[in-house]
């Protein structure tokens, strides 16, 4: 069925590459079908790994730009930005009470930062993470809570979504690979404590949309790929066999609240999402 699309769709994510492997599916298909899309990264993402090939003089920050821009290039993503906060670590490092880190700054501060942007865009849809970030990454909290105070100040209200991960989905692929003889050391559980306590993402029942970006894989590895300073978790996402990364990333998944409950496969970028 043919959905109008929606004009301008902006996401705010903590870091760069995050992009790549939690939203670039949908980003991909919203730019396809005729969206303006853009990409706030709310750090510079300063603590990623430190590539063994920087340039005298550039920075892990330098590198990371530039390798967001690439990534926005393979999407096709119209615009991208940065709140400008430095990267906060993980709980309870040190760094998430540094001058500049992102969960030190005044929410009021980092949220009127991001409805700026939201204005200037005249944003339609704002995404960001679901209340514990995903997976309780300091910065990935921060975003949901600067996602919502800037919604509620930006001139036009736009949709609220927030990307997580399907718990229930997860566990049944560890189900799987068990039944299948897999051991418990390359089995993931999603039922375990995240950096926060919590488990991951969230339960399918919370859950409001299931989006198909399984024709957007060859863009989401591109994205990933484009993040190749970050060899430890976004190596690991290119290591996977095709038919594998399909499994993991052929669907993005999303909150929306005040929505009825019961997820549904559909589109929820469009000016009448069903």
């Amino acid at each position: 069925m043919h959905t109008v699309p929606v004009h301008t769709i902006v996401f705010l994510h903590a870091h760069p590459d995050d992009e790549a492997s939690q939203t670039s599916g949908s980003m991909a298909r919203a730019v396809a079908e005729g969206s303006r899309v853009v990409v706030v990264f709310a750090t510079n993402g300063d603590h990623g790994e430190v590539p063994d090939d920087l340039a005298p003089g550039e920075s892990v920050v330098d590198r990371r730009r530039v390798e967001a821009a690439a990534s926005a290039a393979a999407i096709g993503l119209h615009r991208v930005e940065w709140l400008g906060y430095a990267d906060s670590g993980m709980t309870g490092w040190e760094q998430n009470s540094h001058d500049g880190a992102f969960v030190a700054a005044p929410l009021e501060e980092a949220a009127a930062r991001f409805a700026a942007i939201l204005d200037e865009e005249d944003a339609d849809v704002v995404v960001g993470y679901d209340w514990h970030g995903g997976y309780g990454h300091p910065d990935h909290v921060r975003v949901h809570e600067v996602l919502h105070a800037a919604a509620a100040l930006a001139a036009r209200r736009p949709r609220v979504l927030e990307s997580t991960m399907n718990r229930d989905a997860m566990r049944r692929l560890a189900e799987g690979a068990r039944a299948a003889g897999a051991s418990e050391d390359d089995v993931f559980d999603p039922d375990q404590p995240m950096d926060d306590g919590n488990p991951l993402g969230e339960p399918e029942s919370a859950i409001h949309w299931r989006v198909d970006v399984r024709d957007r894989l060859d863009q989401r590895r591109a994205a990933l790929q484009a993040h190749a300073s970050q060899t430890s978790d976004v190596g690991m996402m290119l290591s996977m066999p095709p038919e594998i990364f399909s499994v993991f990333f052929g669907h993005e998944h999303y909150v929306e609240a005040g929505r009825e409950p019961g997820m549904v496969d559909g589109w929820p970028f469009a000016a009448q999402p069903t």
